[in-house]
């Protein structure tokens, strides 16, 4: 299980997602929603509808997706 690289905190499988998805499809190290949104400078609820939108596409890269 991997743990945010700002505050430690561990990581769900779609935290991980969408980090790969927004930042890099490469990365071994991630931020947990909240620190994902402080460092986009937005709301943690544009973080959750892109985890959606990406889900509901079909993203392999998600839990049920």
């Amino acid at each position: 299980m991997s743990t945010c690289k700002k505050c430690g905190k561990e990581l769900t499988q779609d935290e991980t997602a969408i980090y790969r998805r927004l930042v890099s499809r490469a990365a071994e190290e991630f931020l947990c929603i909240d620190c994902l949104a402080e460092y986009f400078r937005c709301d943690r609820s544009v973080i959750l509808e892109r985890i959606r939108y990406y889900k509901e596409m079909g993203c392999t890269l998600f839990a049920g997706g």
